[in-house]
C-alpha cells in the first residue's frame, strides 16, 4: 500500500483532497464505533512502538492514523545515527502516553517503503496523521527539538482531525486490542460521489455533491475544502494562462484581472504569489472592488488550509491592509 498524499508541494491535487476527505472520514467512524462500543480500549505501554513492513504497512499505519498519529522511524542496523536516535524516540513514544505511536521501519527488509516516502538517506522520520503523510526530520536531533516537532503533531492532529490518541494501561495485554471497525458516516456517499468526480474531471458534478453536503450541514469542513478546490479548478479550466498574466502585469489596479491571475498562481502551486497579489489589491483598492478581492482571498485561504503558514501570514497582512 503505497502512502497516500506525499504530495507536500502541491496546493490543489485531486488525489489529496480525496485522500484527505477519506482519512477524516475513517477517523470520525473509528471514534464513532469505539464510542458504541463503551469508549476506546486500552493498550499496554509496549503497544505504543512497534516494527512494522510493507505487508502490515496499511494495517499498522495507514488504518491506525485513523486513530492516533504515527511516527515511523525509518532505521538500519548499521546504521550508528539510528542508534542514537531510535532508543530517544521509543522513550519519548511510551512518556506521551498514547498520544502518539512509534512505527520503526528497517529499510533493509523494506526498500519500498523507503522509495514511496522519498527517503534518501537514514535515520529519517516521517509521520501519518489520519492517512496522510508529512515529513517530520531526517539525520539526528537533539531531544528538545524532537518534543517540539511531536508537540507540534500532536497539536495539528487533535485541531484539525480530533486526534486524542490511544487510552494506555499498564496492566493491559500487550497486543490484545482489536481495532474498531468502520462505519458509515452521514455523509460518505455523496463525499465519495464529488471525489469521483473530481477523479474523472466532472468539476460541475463534485461542486453539485460538495454543495449537497453544504445544504444540510454548512459547516462541514470537508464539503468546504472540496468546494473551494473545484470552484477554483472550474474557474481556471477555460483560462488562457498567457492572456491572463498580461492583463494582469499590464492593469495592476484591474481587480479581475489581478483575481484572475492570482487563481491560475494558486493552482500552479505559487501560494505566496497569489495571496500576496490579492493583498497588494486589497491595499491599492476601496469600495467594491476591495471587497471583491477580500472575498476572493478569504477563499483562497480554505483552499491552502487555515492552518498552513502562509495563510497566517497572509491574514495578518490582510489585517493590516484593511485596518
Amino acid at each position: 500500500m503505497q502512502p497516500r498524499n506525499m504530495s507536500m508541494s502541491g496546493v490543489v491535487d485531486l488525489a489529496a483532497v480525496k485522500a484527505a476527505q477519506e482519512a477524516k472520514a475513517k477517523a470520525e467512524q473509528a471514534r464513532a464505533q469505539a464510542a458504541r462500543q463503551g469508549g476506546a480500549r486500552a493498550v499496554s505501554p509496549a503497544d505504543l512502538v512497534i516494527d512494522v513492513d510493507e505487508a502490515g504497512f496499511e494495517r499498522d499505519v495507514l488504518q491506525r492514523s485513523a486513530e492516533v498519529p504515527v511516527v515511523i522511524d525509518f532505521w538500519a542496523e548499521w546504521c550508528q545515527p539510528c542508534k542514537q536516535l531510535s532508543p530517544v524516540l521509543e522513550r519519548l513514544a511510551v512518556e506521551y502516553n498514547g498520544r502518539i505511536l512509534l512505527a520503526k521501519i528497517d529499510v533493509d527488509a523494506n526498500q519500498m517503503l523507503m522509495q514511496q516516502f522519498g527517503v534518501q538517506g537514514i535515520p529519517a522520520v516521517f509521520a501519518v496523521v489520519a492517512g496522510q503523510a508529512l515529513p517530520l526530520f531526517q539525520g539526528t536531533a537533539g531531544e528538545q527539538q524532537i518534543r517540539q516537532t511531536l508537540d507540534q503533531l500532536v497539536q495539528v492532529a487533535e485541531q484539525r482531525f480530533g486526534l486524542t490518541g490511544l487510552t494506555v494501561d499498564p496492566d493491559a495485554e500487550p497486543g490484545g486490542r482489536a481495532p474498531a471497525e468502520a462505519l458509515a458516516g452521514p455523509y460518505d456517499a455523496a463525499l465519495n460521489a464529488a471525489a469521483d468526480a473530481l477523479d474523472a474531471g466532472d468539476l460541475g458534478g463534485a461542486i453539485r455533491a460538495y454543495k449537497n453536503v453544504l445544504s444540510d450541514d454548512p459547516a462541514h469542513p470537508e464539503a468546504k475544502l472540496g468546494l473551494a478546490q473545484a470552484e477554483l479548478l472550474q474557474r481556471v479550466q477555460s483560462m488562457d494562462p498567457q492572456k491572463v498574466r498580461q492583463e494582469a502585469a499590464e492593469r495592476p489596479k484591474d481587480v479581475d484581472a489581478q483575481i484572475a491571475a492570482a487563481d491560475l498562481d494558486l493552482v500552479g502551486g505559487h501560494v505566496e504569489d497569489a495571496l500576496g497579489r490579492l493583498i497588494e489589491t486589497v491595499q491599492r483598492t476601496a469600495g467594491d472592488d476591495r471587497d471583491a478581492a477580500r472575498r476572493r482571498l478569504l477563499e483562497l485561504f480554505e483552499v491552502v488550509g487555515p492552518e498552513d503558514p502562509r495563510v497566517v501570514g497572509a491574514r495578518r497582512a490582510l489585517a493590516r491592509a484593511l485596518f
